[in-house]
């Protein structure tokens, strides 16, 4: 078996169907198998995809182990010399597992190899590379920043407008799609364990740096990322803002050390006080310079991190 191709999924059936078809309808030069690790999803019907790709391996978890965890899990049950850890809400339009296998086998020095993702509207993800993170570029985050100047030493984005970038060498490919291979991947000691979910894949890409290796990303294809922005927007709890946050104050602390992640914690409190301080500002100009649907859910966005960075309030998910 040359590759396997890993998906963890929760809730995402419908996305991970037509993400299983798109691959069938679009790989043609490799021979692969598919794992799914069905990490205790409410949502029934997980199989029924074993009726739809009778290929496919389902692996059903009796509890929700997280995104490192469950990959893990599928990568111990699997056999490919390459693995491919995939969301299950991407979508292949392009032949572009047979060209990134391609570009990795060529690559000796390789760690993790991966390509441009695109909005459900074909627009660019910025996330599709990034730097590693630091506490100025988390607390400079911005989507118009990163836009206005994509060349920034801060992110370094500009490949992914370029039209003649087909290979180069980047700090983080993102969790959505890395291509490696089998060995690397035991070498590093797999995903780190010890995150839930967010921040694991930025473990992986500083193991591997760490280890002599080096990331790529392929310019001249891409896939679809559906999900890219979906998990910004529950408004209600703001999972996603309180799992991100404790999982890159777990990365610092890992990474740089507990005063850094002090640091980190510290910024972040003042940007929200900052961000806050915009928003009220902002009042009077709403639905012209910004609508109230947006600043709504930025208000408590940034409520949320001010919360999590003073310990004003008890914070739970």
């Amino acid at each position: 078996m040359e590759l396997s191709i890993i998906y963890v999924n929760w809730n995402s059936l419908d996305y991970l169907r037509e993400s299983i078809a798109s691959i069938f309808r679009q790989t043609h030069s490799v021979q692969f198998e598919i794992i799914v690790v069905d990490n205790a999803s409410p949502e029934p019907g997980i199989a029924s995809l074993k009726d739809a790709f009778r290929e496919i391996t389902v692996i059903h978890s009796d509890k929700n182990l997280g995104f490192a965890c469950a990959n893990n899990l599928g990568f111990r049950r699997s056999v490919g010399e390459y693995v491919l850890f995939l969301n299950p809400d991407t979508e292949l339009v392009a032949p572009s597992i047979d060209l990134l296998l391609a570009h990795l086998k060529a690559l000796p020095d390789a760690g993790i190899v991966g390509c441009k993702l695109l909005n459900t509207d074909l627009s660019v993800q910025l996330s599709s590379i990034q730097t590693y993170p630091t506490i100025l570029n988390q607390a400079m985050d911005a989507e118009y920043l990163r836009l206005r100047w994509p060349e920034c030493w801060l992110w370094k984005i500009a490949p992914l407008f370029a039209e003649n970038v087909k290979l180069i060498e980047v700090d983080v490919i993102p969790g959505a799609c890395m291509l490696l291979r089998r060995t690397v991947f035991e070498q590093v000691g797999f995903f780190s364990e010890d995150y839930f979910m967010y921040a694991e894949d930025l473990d992986l890409n500083y193991k591997l740096k760490a280890a002599g290796f080096v990331n790529y990303y392929v310019g001249e294809t891409a896939i679809i990322h559906h999900g890219g922005t979906s998990s910004s927007r529950q408004k209600v709890s703001h999972w996603a803002t309180i799992m991100k946050y404790r999982a890159m104050v777990q990365l610092f602390r890992k990474t740089r050390g507990s005063a850094y992640a002090f640091g980190y914690r510290f910024t972040m409190g003042a940007v929200a006080i900052g961000r806050l301080t915009l928003l009220v500002l902002l009042l009077p100009f709403v639905n012209v310079v910004v609508d109230r649907e947006s600043l709504r859910y930025s208000r408590e966005k940034w409520k949320t991190m001010l919360k999590l960075t003073t310990g004003w309030q008890d914070v739970t998910v």
